[in-house]
């Protein structure tokens, strides 16, 4: 069951504007690979690399920590890997939300090790005061408070991905459980 709008439609379009302008300044004469944490930051990556007035290349990495729970378990896996070689590159992860940051930490240890010029993340949603490590974020959309949310790329149980805003979840539908953010 949904519950109230966290961040509107309007607020994410403005906000990817102004992230879109500053990855443009920072990254400025580079060509930057924006890798994609699927599935959630599909929409997130998306957008975001139509405000940077850049060349940006793309490509596409799975990591779960979730199972079926709402929470981290804290053992990460790769279920995906990257098809573009990082070496010498300038890279930004691209993520949809930082809850306790031990998969992010365990991705940006992993992605370090593959030689990148640069490494940055921009995470569309950081979940205020749940952080277990803090991995440094270059880019952040929102900071929010600790309670489940879907939209805008983020789900429970596939669902509700396709929603434009970003709403709390507030319990079972039908048929539904919950699976990770």
């Amino acid at each position: 069951m949904l519950g109230d709008i966290v961040v509107t439609h309007d607020d994410i379009q403005r906000r990817l504007g102004e992230l879109g302008a500053e990855i443009t300044r920072d990254y400025a004469g580079r060509a930057p690979l924006l890798i994609c944490v699927l599935k959630g930051a599909v929409l997130f990556m998306a957008d975001l690399a139509r405000h940077i007035n850049l060349p940006v290349e793309l490509d596409f990495m799975a990591v779960s920590s979730y199972g079926t729970a709402t929470k981290t378990s804290g053992v990460v896996r790769i279920v995906k890997d990257l098809d573009i070689d990082l070496g010498g590159r300038d890279v930004i992860v691209v993520e949809d939300i930082v809850d306790s940051g031990l998969t992010l930490n365990y991705l940006l240890k992993n992605l370090a090790a593959r030689n990148p010029a640069s490494l940055a993340v921009c995470a569309l949603l950081l979940k205020e005061g749940q952080q277990k490590v803090e991995p440094e974020l270059a880019y952040v959309g929102f900071r929010i408070a600790n309670t489940f949310i879907v939209g805008y790329g983020l789900d429970v149980a596939e669902r509700y991905r396709n929603l434009r805003d970003i709403r709390t979840y507030v319990g079972h539908d039908s048929g539904v459980s919950p699976s990770g953010g």
